[in-house]
């Protein structure tokens, strides 16, 4: 990782985890124990990757919002609820996230569930009271925000995964499981910097490429990881894709070809951003930040 990058996420991570902070804390109605639920899936870490490219779309587009640390903490709860229900017994039924027992495992499922429920629209509703950003603007981010998590989003992705478990799946299923599970996230956080910046149809149609090949890089990486680490490298059980019978990049094409592969999606990300003119943009060292990462 370079230095740039590293002095970004050492700066803004800190901020973020306040953020998160500050938002699960300001209702004091809420019950103590999903309150204490809560706290527990967010205070447990994780690299915010996805907050943080919010706030990298905005810096590389030279855009200063004043409620850009709340509209990517809004994407985290979307991102950790979405990790506390696919943990559950029902869905991928993990033990450890982060390197810590799963939310279910302390609270119960229950609880672990509503917690999930809870941040999602806390989500929702910190996107509808940004204090700082027009009426118009706001509307789009929810809608944004919705699509990608929703039923032509996330939720599908997640549908597709459980049913592909125990199945020989294509290549192009693959792909179409994680750009709705894992890419449309990510594609919100790149969109709704640009959506900021108030790009032009060609400049978003690039940045809207950017997001879909890192998408396919992360979970490449993803995969590759879940073969080559251990459980305490990864902070999750490793393996555990294939003690579920999922389809993987590794898997259908081979560790090396899945190894190919993750470049040129990676070079294809990076081809995308030439319209900024920037060599050492935040973006182009995210990208290389997904596929080097090995955690």
């Amino acid at each position: 990782m370079t230095t740039n990058l590293q002095t970004f996420m050492d700066e803004y991570t800190p901020k973020i985890n306040e953020t998160l902070k500050q938002l699960l804390t300001k209702n004091e109605n809420i019950p103590e124990t999903l309150r204490d639920s809560m706290h527990y899936s967010i205070r447990a870490g994780g690299k915010r990757i996805r907050p943080l490219l919010v706030l990298a779309t905005l810096k590389d587009l030279e855009v200063d919002s004043p409620d850009a640390l709340l509209i990517a903490s809004s994407i985290e709860l979307i991102h950790t609820y979405s990790l506390i229900h696919d943990d559950l017994p029902s869905m991928d039924d993990d033990d450890l996230r982060r390197g810590k027992p799963t939310n279910h495992k302390v609270f119960g499922e229950a609880i672990a569930i509503l917690a999930g429920d809870a941040m999602q629209t806390l989500a929702f509703e910190t996107l509808a009271d940004l204090p700082n950003t027009n009426s118009k603007e706001a509307l789009e981010l929810v809608r944004l925000l919705t699509v990608a998590s929703g039923a032509n989003g996330m939720v599908a992705g997640q549908v597709l995964d459980l049913e592909g478990e125990g199945e020989s799946l294509s290549l192009q299923q693959l792909q179409e499981i994680h750009l709705n599970k894992t890419g449309a996230l990510l594609s919100c956080c790149i969109e709704a910097g640009a959506l900021l910046a108030n790009l032009s149809g060609e400049e978003m149609k690039a940045i809207q490429n950017y997001a879909k090949h890192i998408g396919i890089a992360f979970q490449i990486q993803d995969d590759i990881l879940d073969v080559t680490s251990t459980t305490e490298e990864l902070g999750k059980d490793a393996g555990s894709d294939e003690s579920s019978e999922k389809t993987t990049y590794p898997m259908l094409l081979g560790l090396e070809e899945a190894k190919q592969q993750l470049k040129h999606h990676h070079s294809l990300a990076n081809e995308s951003l030439s319209f900024l003119d920037n060599e050492h943009s935040l973006l182009k060292l995210f990208a290389n930040y997904i596929v080097d990462r090995n955690f």
